[in-house]
């Protein structure tokens, strides 16, 4: 079966967005129709009362992509503890 030619994915990005945004919580909900991931900055900081924190992102998604960046992020943090794990390895100066 052909599938056609190869296309590649040409994304645009703001210039403002390109600096991304810093999150230390998310949050998962769901429907019968789509996902949402809402991230966050919290202060973790504060030692009484409620902790402080303001929304910077928040993606809603179908079940098919939610489903396709799981399997993406497993990917990605398989290789990234892969790395690290070679990293890790203490150096040796044993020479046959």
């Amino acid at each position: 079966m052909d599938d056609g030619p190869e296309r590649q994915l040409n994304i645009h990005m703001e210039p403002a967005l390109l600096a991304g945004v810093y999150s230390n919580f998310a949050n998962i909900t769901f429907s019968d129709y789509e996902f949402t991931l809402t991230f966050a900055r919290i202060d973790h900081e504060v030692e009484e009362g409620d902790v402080p924190g303001v929304v910077v992102a928040r993606v809603n998604m179908s079940q098919q992509f939610m489903r396709e960046l799981l399997a993406a992020m497993q990917d990605a943090y398989s290789k990234y503890t892969t790395v690290k794990g070679i990293q890790d390895l203490p150096e040796t100066n044993d020479h046959p």
